[in-house]
């Protein structure tokens, strides 16, 4: 009885045969049986499924190459690590070894870069919502504080003037760069004069130290033109400002927004096949600061706040199969252990999905749900699986970017994180959470201490 096999209903479905078409050809899905040359079932076993997978060696090299490229297409460049999409601290750490300053939008991620060692010359604030509190520490800190509006420029002006202290800012700047929909809610705009009027306030405040300029102009950018035309006009800023003023800027900060190769939902081929490299993004980003025409010691750094293309490939989510059924429509549905709860990109990502073990040659129009008791769990409505079966494992991958920071704790606790570092050591980065560390900040009223039931 142990060896008999489990009864499944049969049905009668279309097989593909993986021929060239029209189209293409049908996918194939290659087990991924280890990560980082780690089993799979070895990290399941050991620290629970689900289970995020970071690899170390992956942000390194990411780090690296974005650093060659920009670096030999512009003289002066700095990374700034973009703590929003991954806060977690062992992955903050890494970047910070490999030389990138910190980039933050809240006191929270102010704290933890701090907290982590990060001086506060090295830490750019960015963000619309910054309490004046807020703004007291990053003075004192002498961090870079990017001022988004008009009511935080005013607010610094009085502030400082408190303290007696100079801060050290830079303006946000929004722009029509030809891409939509245009990112103009943060920042000051470029064409109709709002940020020139800004930088104007700046120059006649006492105490504020203008030192650069800032832009992010969107994000998961799929054209390299628009950073080109975004460099462009914060080149003719910094221009005006050194002709009108007599003001070298220390430093212009191209943002974000570079995309990873994760696929968007809608589009056909795969991204590797349709997005800018990096090197193209890092000549069009070269090309428009190489406007500016300034000696070479006049140039201004280059400063970067890349997240998910440095981030987003080096890791990977293990999920197990915890049941198989048949939909109304005859379609196999799998259903696993791990649901949009953790998995926030899943509702504008196709994220690539692959068996953990061989599974044999037959395949079939697949749906694969989360374990959350509702209907907008769906890691894909339409992949083509092997067979799978119950206890099988998942591998779901470009999962490193706002995973980890825009999770839930919705029906489901929280897994573990493990980084496998490059000595092939697996060490536990964050606990899975439980249901003492969930309740901590409920407090409930004595009155409901006594229960009749």
């Amino acid at each position: 009885m142990e060896n008999k096999k489990r009864y499944e209903r049969p049905v009668v479905i279309k097989q593909y045969s993986g021929f060239m078409n029209k189209f293409g050809s049908r996918p194939v899905l290659n087990p991924v049986t280890t990560i980082d040359g780690i089993e799979v079932d070895e990290l399941a076993e050991r620290f629970g499924s689900p289970l995020f997978v970071i690899s170390e060696k992956a942000i390194r090299s990411n780090q690296r190459k974005a650093n060659r490229i920009f670096k030999t297409r512009y003289p002066k460049v700095q990374f700034a690590w973009s703590y929003k999409t991954n806060y977690l601290n062992a992955v903050c750490a890494v970047f910070h070894q490999e030389g990138s300053w910190a980039e933050v939008v809240s006191r929270f991620e102010y704290d933890k870069a701090k907290k982590l060692g990060v001086k506060g010359e090295n830490i750019i604030f960015n963000g619309p919502d910054k309490s004046r509190d807020d703004l007291t520490v990053a003075i004192n800190d002498g961090a870079k504080i990017h001022i988004d509006h008009f009511d935080e420029l005013y607010e610094l002006i009085d502030l400082t003037s408190q303290l007696n202290k100079k801060a050290n800012v830079a303006i946000r700047v929004n722009m029509d760069t030809g891409t939509y929909p245009k990112w103009d809610r943060f920042g000051f705009n470029f064409e109709n004069g709002e940020a020139w009027q800004a930088l104007k306030r700046i120059i006649a405040a006492t105490n504020l130290n203008l030192v650069g300029l800032h832009t992010h102009i969107g994000t998961y950018m799929m054209q390299a033109d628009s950073y080109k035309t975004a460099a462009i006009k914060m080149a003719q800023l910094a221009a005006g400002l050194k002709r009108e003023n007599g003001i070298l800027l220390d430093y212009i900060d191209m943002g974000g927004g570079l995309p990873s190769n994760n696929t968007l939902i809608g589009q056909y081929l795969p991204a590797e096949q349709i997005l800018p490299t990096l090197e193209e993004f890092a000549d069009a980003i070269s090309e428009g600061l190489m406007t500016l025409n300034f000696q070479p010691d006049e140039m201004p750094l280059l400063i970067l706040e890349s997240g998910r293309a440095l981030i987003d490939d080096t890791s990977k989510l293990i999920s197990t199969v915890i049941a198989v059924k048949r939909l109304s429509d005859g379609r196999r549905a799998l259903i696993v252990d791990a649901g949009v709860n953790l998995l926030f990109t899943r509702f504008w990502y196709k994220h690539k999905i692959n068996p953990a073990q061989d599974s044999g040659v037959m395949t079939e129009d697949t749906a694969i749900y989360g374990p959350l008791c509702m209907n907008i769990d769906c890691l894909a409505e339409s992949l083509v699986m092997p067979v799978l079966k119950k206890g099988d494992k998942l591998i779901i991958d470009y999962v490193g970017a706002y995973n980890m920071t825009q999770w839930m704790q919705f029906i489901h606790m929280r897994p573990n994180v493990v980084m496998i570092l490059e000595d092939g050591t697996v060490e536990l980065i964050r606990k899975a959470e439980d249901l003492d560390y969930v309740q901590m900040p409920e407090v409930l009223p004595e009155k409901f201490k006594s229960l009749p039931v």
